[in-house]
């Protein structure tokens, strides 16, 4: 059984940065593309960001420039880092583990583990 633990969220105003964690158990964790979502109140959720068991980015168009998405294979560690943060990219966000090592996608049932999620609230 897999595990994906998040961390990092918090409050934040307009234009502040946060760094997110995704610790996940297992040891094949390496193996496998992570994704970032995100879901805001009464709203459903999105795809955010991608990474390749190679370290390849994918990106959203409205994150774009402004997140970066990284791992860590010998800590089982993604990261999201957060920077000129806006009063939309309040939501939480969620780590999950895709089912594929480098295939591209932000369809929820392409993923097989998902983290409990941690609250990024930013202010005006």
């Amino acid at each position: 059984q897999v595990q994906l633990v998040e961390s990092g969220g918090g409050l934040v105003q307009s234009g502040g940065s946060l760094r997110l964690s995704c610790v996940a158990s297992g040891r094949t964790f390496s193996w496998y593309a992570v994704g970032w979502f995100r879901q805001a109140p009464g709203m459903e959720r999105e795809f955010v960001a991608f990474i390749g068991w190679n370290g390849v980015p994918y990106y959203i168009d409205s994150v774009k420039g402004r997140f970066t998405i990284s791992r860590d294979n010998a800590k089982n560690t993604v990261y999201l880092q957060m920077n000129s943060l806006k009063p939309d990219d309040t939501a939480v966000y969620y780590c999950a583990r895709s089912r594929s090592a480098s295939y591209v996608s932000g369809v929820e049932s392409e993923y097989d583990y998902w983290g409990q999620g941690t609250q990024v609230t930013v202010s005006s």
